[in-house]
């Protein structure tokens, strides 16, 4: 209304029209431009001039052009009257529409709610295409044919990282998305790894049989050569090493004969380390395994991942870093033995019973089953690729999804490698279709990775976050794996960053096996139950979640109750594998494709980021019920280990604050005008910040570089806090009181840090520790 009587006022008044000028800025945090409109008046005053005329050309008489006097009659004064009333008419009609935009404003698409649940609707910065019609364009172009020409390009019998193989299939990955109209680059690190003796061998004697030189190894195994006394300890498990302490058996300088299996090869050694073991074997177990006396296993023990002689930065060949190794590097003998010497030396075994259910054998070993051990693996540097592939946003440019799959493989790789591989070249190939051709316009980017050396460990991928981990923290909001997404076909499950689970969820609703959900499928009685569960270590995902903080997600079609057989052996073919899923692999890995692919879409397709805060919430309280009621057991049953005035109120305040803060950003949501671009952009920034500040600030990243406390591995974590309770509850005497209380504060103060940090603006700051 005041417009309309400015306008109105000007009119009758004779004031010249106000001209309007743009001025195109652009915005530095992404690749969005911003339209400043400046009345002339806005100009005059930053001119300092007296008027439009002092800047505009001038008529003869002194006077701006748009300004002409007239005579007062009473056909002149009657016109005026009706523009007057038409123009005031006009503007209360546009101020009516803009009052009705404003009162509809979108919700974009939630965070802390189920955002299937709302309507998305645009908000001018990029045409917002509707979301059925993205996943059926992605289900058009994604096809099973496409998939089956894929494998054929990229399989080979040997590709091992840093080999001339791997080296060509990264160029024709480079060349692929090249080929897409992708921005493209490659990231080149010199890493240092062991492999098997070049001349020479490893070997395993028992007693005084023929010495056995075995062809599988594991890498960043001690080398030399140990004598002890065999003792078989099941998939070597903590649980597993405690049972047999139970039984009052000595472990000191024994060498354990462990089964593949459960957990990596790198904690199996770990553990046994722990019972001062002097060595480990491991082999394919014969009751859980076809793969043939003969069949050679390969892996490494390093428990980490990443170069581990370059812990917590990056290989790169001009950083000079003195000589350092990572803690998680064995300090005893490791090596992997056939199926066949397995069963030689497990049925000649004396000594205890096994426990039930530790497998066909009848003996644990004693003293008198010698076996000696004999590592030379061979240290060599090795020049790795790295390769990427990037389709921009138009809105929210420097802000991106990685999606990435492993490329190199100990032998042929088929599902450890080559299917991932293909996948994502044909994701890469779809989606820039789709940008090209049918009108869709992502909102954030999308980063294709093919990583190289995943079968050391993580190597290229870590190596990359190690390199960039300032740059990424605030800009790459979701990594997802490809790697083993097809090893079966009677089961699907998923690992993920608790944050993603709500669209997790909604994602197996919306893709299809065979004409049915995968949720229908496979969920049965809950998906969180069936589908669900914990990303493991040797997960390429894990270090994008555990150590730099990025909400991760890796999934797999399974066997079933059974895992693949075949990773890490030469037997990982395409003929394998098609046994394993009945002659399905490529609608396997459609469906998988997918699965991914909508994921990916939706993350760059919504306005808010689809990521559900609260699960977290969840997770924090049971964990610090849990840590409360062994406080209260340990105090009654341990007095002199705990002072009787602890109490956990601290940590459980840092819990509320945490689920307050949750709930004060849905309800932020709720007031904003999410039409404005930066107001999303601030809020999407809030909801990226949480994964990253559950990396606890308090230990060193090179010494402990999964410091997140509640997906990470270390005395930092809330698990650790339960362990060491139950520790100094039977009075282990390697729990220690202090060391607990000093854990119990450090932790409550990193989720306190996490919630202020979601809180946003320090006056919202919600600190009653």
């Amino acid at each position: 209304m005041d417009q309309a009587r400015s306008t109105i006022s000007k009119i009758f008044n004779g004031e010249p029209h106000s001209y309007t000028r743009f001025n195109l800025t652009q915005n530095m945090e992404g690749d969005s431009s911003q339209v400043e409109m400046k009345l002339s008046s806005d100009v005059d005053e930053e001119v300092g001039g007296n008027g439009v005329g002092d800047h505009l050309n001038h008529n003869a008489n002194g006077r701006p052009y748009m300004v002409q006097k007239f005579k007062r009659t009473p056909q002149n004064v009657c016109f005026m009257a009706v523009t007057g009333l038409l123009v005031f008419i006009i503007v209360c009609l546009i101020g009516y529409v803009s009052y009705q935009k404003r009162a509809t404003a979108p919700v974009c698409a939630p965070s802390v709610r189920p955002f299937e649940e709302t309507v998305v609707r645009e908000t001018g910065a990029a045409p917002l295409m509707d979301w059925d019609d993205v996943k059926k364009l992605l289900s058009q172009r994604l096809t099973a044919s496409k998939l089956n020409g894929a494998f054929r390009e990229f399989s080979k019998f040997s590709h091992r990282a840093g080999s001339l193989e791997d080296e060509i299939l990264g160029d024709k990955v480079f060349q692929k998305f090249k080929e897409f109209g992708m921005k493209t680059w490659t990231d080149e690190h010199f890493i240092r790894v062991q492999d098997s003796p070049v001349s020479g061998f490893n070997k395993v004697v028992y007693k005084d049989e023929p010495e056995d030189h075995p062809r599988g190894f594991l890498s960043y195994s001690r080398n030399g050569s140990v004598k002890g006394a065999a003792l078989y300890a099941s998939y070597g498990q903590e649980g597993d090493f405690r049972l047999l302490r139970d039984k009052n058996i000595n472990m000191s300088g024994r060498v354990v004969l462990v089964r593949a299996g459960k957990i990596s090869f790198a904690e199996k050694v770990a553990n046994a380390a722990k019972m001062n073991a002097s060595a480990v074997l491991i082999y394919p177990d014969p009751s859980e395994s076809s793969v043939g006396d003969d069949t050679d296993l390969y892996g490494h023990v390093h428990l980490g991942s990443g170069d581990p002689y370059t812990p917590g930065f990056p290989s790169f060949n001009h950083t000079q870093f003195p000589p350092v190794e990572s803690s998680g590097l064995p300090q005893i003998v490791a090596q992997t033995i056939t199926q066949g010497t397995a069963k030689r030396i497990l049925r000649q075994l004396g000594g205890q019973n096994l426990p039930e259910g530790w497998g066909g054998f009848n003996k644990l070993g004693n003293e008198d089953d010698s076996i000696t051990v004999e590592v030379n693996n061979v240290l060599t540097e090795k020049k790795i690729n790295n390769v990427f592939g990037v389709i921009k946003g138009f809105v929210d440019a420097d802000r991106y999804v990685v999606l990435g799959a492993q490329r190199d493989s100990w032998g042929p790789g088929f599902a450890a490698s080559t299917v991932g591989t293909s996948v994502l070249v044909e994701l890469a190939r779809s989606i820039s279709d789709m940008v090209k051709n049918d009108g869709f316009k992502p909102r954030r980017s999308i980063v294709f990775a093919s990583w190289s050396a995943g079968e050391y460990g993580s190597v290229g991928a870590t190596e990359w976050l190690e390199g960039y981990l300032a740059s990424l923290s605030m800009k790459a909001f979701t990594y997802i794996n490809l790697d083993g997404i097809v090893t079966g076909r009677n089961g699907f499950k998923v690992a993920a960053s608790p944050l993603l689970h709500t669209l997790i969820k909604t994602t197996l609703s919306e893709v299809t096996n065979k004409g049915t959900s995968l949720s229908s499928q496979f969920a049965k009685s809950g998906w969180e139950t069936n589908i669900l569960e914990p990303m493991q270590l040797d997960n390429t995902a894990y270090p994008f979640v555990a150590f730099s903080g990025i909400p991760s997600v890796s999934f797999r079609f399974t066997s079933g109750s059974s895992d693949y057989q075949y990773f890490g052996t030469m037997l990982d073919t395409q003929d394998k594998l098609n046994a394993a899923t009945s002659s399905q692999v490529p609608e396997l890995a459609e469906t998988a494709g997918r699965f991914a692919g909508q994921m990916v879409l939706r993350l760059v397709h919504d306005h808010l980021l689809p990521m559900d805060l609260m699960k977290y919430n969840e997770i924090i309280r049971s964990n610090v019920v849990k840590i409360n009621a062994k406080v209260k057991q340990v105090q009654r049953m341990q007095p002199e280990l705990l002072p009787k005035a602890l109490t956990v109120q601290w940590l459980i305040r840092a819990s509320g604050s945490y689920s307050r803060a949750s709930r004060n950003l849905a309800k932020d949501i709720q007031n904003s005008d999410l039409e404005d671009i930066e107001m999303c952009r601030i809020i999407n920034d809030r909801i990226m910040t949480v994964e990253r500040n559950f990396l606890s600030p308090y230990i060193s990243p090179r010494e402990t570089p999964f410091r997140h406390i509640l997906m990470g591995s270390g005395t930092h974590t809330l698990r650790a806090l339960t362990n060491h309770l139950d520790a100094l509850k039977a009075d282990n005497p390697e729990a220690d009181g202090n060391l607990f209380l000093n854990q119990l504060a450090l932790t409550t103060w990193t989720i306190q840090g996490c919630a202020n940090s979601l809180a946003g603006d320090i006056w919202a700051l919600d600190n009653e520790i």
